[in-house]
């Protein structure tokens, strides 16, 4: 029952060393951590649905509204309900997003040093980790 012997404690403490060591690379484009996981997405599929959103990055709806909200209130991103069905929403990289996307370039080339692992080491952490997350949501279920 040792602190240090519980691999959640473990998981637990790196995403809190990681997120801090993500924090001034994120200073410099005025973007917390969860907003820089929501523009990376949009980054890679200009326009997705506020539901897709949450399920990409597991949080709830009331976790992704205001998130969303103030993103677009700094012009990175508009949300506009859909045509086809009145009740979704999606989010759509604007120009500024798109913009920002340029300055964000070196945030991975930072983390990489930051992690002080190989490509290959980091690769295999990052596959072991989301194994982990699809064994544990299964179990949630």
């Amino acid at each position: 029952m040792a602190l240090d012997d519980q691999l959640c404690f473990a998981i637990y403490a790196a995403s809190r060393s990681v997120t801090a060591a993500y924090r001034p690379l994120l200073t410099e484009l005025d973007l917390t951590y969860p907003q820089y996981l929501v523009m990376l997405l949009l980054w890679e599929h200009e326009t997705r649905s506020v539901k897709e959103v949450g399920a990409a990055l597991h949080l709830d709806y009331g976790t992704v509204t205001p998130l969303l909200k103030r993103l677009q209130q700094r012009g990175l991103l508009t949300r506009r309900r859909r045509t086809d069905d009145e009740r979704g929403v999606d989010v759509v990289l604007t120009d500024e997003g798109r913009a920002l996307h340029e300055r964000a370039r070196d945030v991975p080339v930072g983390m990489a040093e930051a992690f002080g692992l190989p490509a290959e080491q980091r690769a295999a952490l990052r596959d072991q980790l989301h194994a982990l997350v699809r064994h544990m949501d299964a179990y949630a279920a």
